[in-house]
């Protein structure tokens, strides 16, 4: 699990540092979020995760390691069952 922070899409709401202050702060100048800790320890993956969920610009992401160790997206074309993919033509 790792998190990142996208300082340009922050509105400076602060939902992130209130909720898991562990890993988020804000910038003195702007309020902008401030990424304390890429990877959340066990006890504050929770809220990382509700940090993810509450930021009202979407500038939190939370990337979850592929199990199989590759780097592909869902959401590629070539990945079964995306509109894209031959095998959802429903023939």
């Amino acid at each position: 699990m790792r998190l990142s922070a996208d300082r340009d899409r922050c509105a400076g709401a602060g939902m992130c540092a209130l909720t898991a202050p562990a890993l988020f702060d804000q910038d003195d100048e702007e309020g902008l979020v401030v990424l304390l800790n890429p990877v959340p320890a066990p006890e504050h993956r929770a809220a990382a995760r509700m940090a993810v969920g509450l930021c009202p610009a979407g500038a939190i992401a939370l990337n979850s390691p592929d199990p199989t160790g590759t780097t592909g997206s869902r959401d590629s074309p070539d990945s079964p069952g995306s509109p894209d993919s031959p095998d959802s033509s429903g023939s």
